[in-house]
């Protein structure tokens, strides 16, 4: 992976990894009188339209934000549909994802999630760790902030053991302690439904992301959103902290 210093300011080419806040289920299920699960439902329905038009367009990385660290402060039988859509997700939709090429993994934290469905995302990821065509990364039960503060223990439990010298702590070695060392920072950040914030969604790898905030909601995001937002992006200008050219 290039560091930012060795970067030139250029209008981008297609990126090589594009991440998604998927936001608006809930909105998209009100405006029709419909329960927020339905929401839910139709949102996995533009989670495989995204994931196969990433594959189409010859996107190596697509990073989505499925289930946040804080949304366990949702109503409970609303976090329970969510975990059942997981569950069916991943027992239906891998094996596809395996025949596609799909290299399939998950970032965030583990622990406190239901075993089993510990369990089949371990499962998904074993079948596909060989798979190079797409590499989808999905952000569950996942804080940005949270990621930055085990990495930081990481390298202090280094350090304590006298196995780094804290003086030897840079940019690359913190990068190295995070969740995804191995996948490029996202070109662009698309968010859903209109609002314009990060969410503690990947803090320290979007620092030069570029960000394009559609009002589109997530059930009906489509491959024309996505196509969209990519020429959005590579109507811009990435400069990464340098003066315009």
């Amino acid at each position: 992976m290039d560091s930012l210093a060795s970067r030139s300011a250029a209008v981008p080419s297609a990126p090589l990894h594009v991440a998604v806040i998927m936001d608006g289920n809930g909105r998209w299920a009100a405006r029709r009188g419909l329960p927020r699960v339905a929401g839910h439902k139709q949102g996995v329905e533009a989670v495989r339209r995204t994931v196969q038009a990433a594959a189409d367009l010859g996107i190596p990385y697509l990073t989505l934000f499925a289930f946040s660290a804080e949304n366990w402060r949702r109503p409970p039988p609303e976090v329970e549909a969510l975990m059942g859509l997981l569950r069916k997700y991943l027992r239906r939709e891998v094996a596809e994802l395996h025949r596609e090429g799909v290299r399939l993994r998950f970032i965030g934290q583990r622990p406190g999630l239901p075993r089993d469905i510990a369990a089949l995302m371990e499962e998904s990821e074993a079948l596909t760790a060989g798979n190079t065509r797409l590499v989808l990364t999905i952000a569950l039960n996942y804080g940005g902030r949270q990621e930055i503060v085990a990495a930081t223990r990481r390298l202090a439990r280094e350090a304590a053991a006298g196995r780094l010298d804290p003086e030897a702590i840079d940019e690359a070695a913190f990068e190295a302690a995070t969740s995804s060392p191995e996948v490029p920072p996202p070109d662009v950040v698309i968010r859903t439904s209109g609002e314009q914030r990060v969410s503690n969604f990947l803090l320290w790898q979007v620092a030069y992301s570029e960000f394009v905030f559609l009002d589109t909601l997530w059930p009906d995001f489509s491959r024309a959103d996505l196509e969209a937002a990519i020429r959005d992006y590579q109507a811009r200008e990435r400069r990464f902290g340098a003066a315009h050219a």
